[in-house]
């Protein structure tokens, strides 16, 4: 085969090609570009033309492609990236919550949380119908629930519904009034099978204390009062907003079909179950989505291959929607860690309780719905907490791999506890780590709800992102918010340092910053199966830009920790400006 072109041909062709690329619409030149791209060095100025990248190159190579009708933008030496992604989130549901009555993981001695509460009551922002909910509340609350049974089943708590929603998404409190309303006494917590009954805490008598965990705690989040249409388009604008601010232009929603009155953790999806799906629609009907949104659809834990045709027909509804994209489905293969929930799957049991947490697939049948996921072209992205959860997860998905010699690119998101063992695994099969390193910090969560009730071996492999990264597995960064912040710079940050208000959570599992910038970038962009779209600068990609405040290459570790986002682009369309961003200008 001839590996050349005649030299008329290849003048001409060389003409032609130059002459495409003298039509940029935007150039973005004298700064420092990171591209993204495996093996290319960072560069001095990018050129966009329709929404896509049209060249990535030297300040001379790039403004040459300028013409009358360019914009110009001199980035005066600041850094540019391409926008972040997010692999794991929940961000109208996040957006949502910050309109309300939030805590934001902060505990406050009991007194001052009830005066609190009284406030926000007051102010208006805490009411769904008649029952006061209050979101992002810390689990540290949930080892003295008896104490908040205390304070708030007497006086005015007696007769008015009140509702602690948990920040993980999992457990809840509520008082006895809520309680009753819904149904949940000594009688139901009798009729329930061990594993039920086990996520509604309860006396020796059976009364429940008001705690509850998974399915237990689906029985009182069901059953809450619906925000107005009116809200949920607001939240879903607040989403868009919240993102775009913090440099994030795409995103995993890992619940997309989730939100109506069956349970969360195990729910058995229909086609009625659209859950936000209508609000990113009605968002791009209104040009308004400028983000991508890969929505995963919640399947059952225990789901057979057959099961799928609602998630099918559910896509199917929404097929041909701007910027919204289908990559496959998501499960919970089990719950939490921390004391009191302990729902998370362990390999070795809990030291107070002697169990193993709970293990929500079946290891039989899992492999099999993988498998099916895999004939249609679709990921399963599995919720994975414990070490156990997450071997079994591997485990399934090396089955269906032994079926089909093509994989999709899986992946399992927290990794609080990996097993040594399965390191090396998540390259061999193919898998992606997606990993809310904002959480790998030495704080009550790890030190206090975790630490006393795992064995010292387990206890060392949390957040193990060093020991996954070195076995080759491809990380990828995600937030989970709103259990957490979605800001990726905090995260990045936090991925290198480990430390937090009680010291430093293993700094053997650190990680540098600029993997952590592949992980929010093209690494997250395989997550999403949009590699080929976004996830890098490259030409022919669509042209999502981010500009920030400072050398994010150079920094200290608390610098990076808080980056600003300048500028951002989506799809060459400026989405996002600082206020006080004027240093990146448009030259004259």
């Amino acid at each position: 085969m001839k590996r050349f072109v005649p030299s008329l041909l290849a003048s001409a062709v060389a003409f032609s090609s130059l002459e495409a690329m003298a039509a940029a619409d935007l150039v973005l030149f004298n700064g420092k570009v990171f591209t993204a791209e495996a093996g290319q060095p960072r560069a001095q100025a990018v050129a966009v033309e329709d929404g896509k990248i049209l060249q990535v190159g030297s300040d001379s190579a790039i403004l040459a492609l300028a013409d009358a009708d360019t914009q110009r933008i001199d980035l005066a030496g600041k850094v540019l990236m391409p926008g972040m992604i997010d692999t794991h989130s929940h961000p109208v549901i996040g957006a949502l919550d910050s309109l309300r009555a939030n805590l934001y993981d902060e505990v406050k001695p009991l007194a001052e949380l009830e005066q609190w509460i009284i406030e926000q009551d007051q102010a208006d922002t805490a009411r769904l119908g008649d029952i006061i909910v209050i979101s992002g509340v810390s689990s540290a609350y949930w080892q003295h629930s008896r104490e908040l049974a205390k304070r708030f089943n007497q006086g005015r708590w007696a007769s008015q519904p009140l509702v602690l929603n948990g920040i993980d998404g999992h457990t809840g409190w509520a008082n006895n009034a809520m309680l009753q309303r819904v149904g949940i006494d000594a009688k139901l917590v009798k009729s329930l099978a061990a594993k039920e009954a086990s996520f509604i805490e309860h006396e020796a008598d059976l009364t429940p204390t008001g705690f509850l965990s998974e399915t237990g705690w689906d029985r009182v989040r069901g059953q809450l009062p619906k925000p107005s249409a009116e809200l949920m388009l607001k939240a879903a604008r607040e989403a868009v907003r919240v993102n775009l601010q913090v440099g994030v232009t795409a995103w995993m929603d890992a619940a997309a079909n989730g939100g109506g009155e069956q349970s969360l953790f195990e729910m058995r999806p229909t086609e009625n179950d659209l859950g936000v799906l209508p609000l990113y629609r009605q968002l791009a009907e209104q040009g308004e989505l400028n983000v991508h949104v890969a929505a995963l659809l919640l399947a059952h834990p225990q789901s057979k291959p057959d099961d799928l045709k609602v998630q099918a027909n559910v896509m199917q509804q929404f097929q041909g929607v701007p910027n919204l994209t289908f990559p496959g489905i998501k499960v919970f293969a089990d719950g939490v860690l921390e004391f009191p929930g302990q729902t998370a799957a362990v390999i070795d049991p809990y030291n107070n309780s002697h169990q193993q947490g709970q293990l929500l697939i079946d290891p039989q049948g899992f492999g099999k719905l993988i498998a099916a996921t895999e004939q249609r072209g679709w990921i399963t992205h599995i919720h994975a907490v414990g070490d156990r959860a997450v071997r079994e997860s591997l485990n399934a998905i090396e089955y269906a791999r032994s079926l089909k010699p093509t994989p999709v690119p899986h992946s399992i998101s927290h990794l609080q506890l990996v097993n040594p063992k399965e390191f090396a695994r998540f390259k061999e099969l193919g898998v992606i780590a997606s990993m809310q390193l904002l959480w790998a910090t030495a704080e009550s969560y790890t030190e206090e709800l975790v630490k006393p009730y795992v064995s010292a071996f387990t206890y060392r492999y949390q957040y193990p992102a060093r020991s996954l990264h070195k076995a080759g597995a491809t990380i990828a960064g995600a937030s989970d918010w709103p259990v957490s912040s979605p800001n990726p710079w905090n995260a990045i940050a936090q991925a290198s340092t480990r430390t937090g208000p009680l010291g430093v959570l293993n700094s053997a599992e650190s990680i540098d910053r600029e993997t952590m910038f592949l992980a929010y970038t093209i690494n997250a962009a395989k997550a999403l199966r949009l590699e080929q779209q976004i996830g890098s600068l490259a030409p022919g990609k669509q042209a999502d830009l981010i500009v920030l405040d400072r050398d994010v290459f150079k920094v200290s570790d608390a610098e990076l920790f808080d980056t600003q986002v300048l500028q951002t682009w989506f799809a060459g369309k400026s989405v996002y400006q600082a206020p006080a961003s004027a240093d990146v200008a448009t030259a004259q």
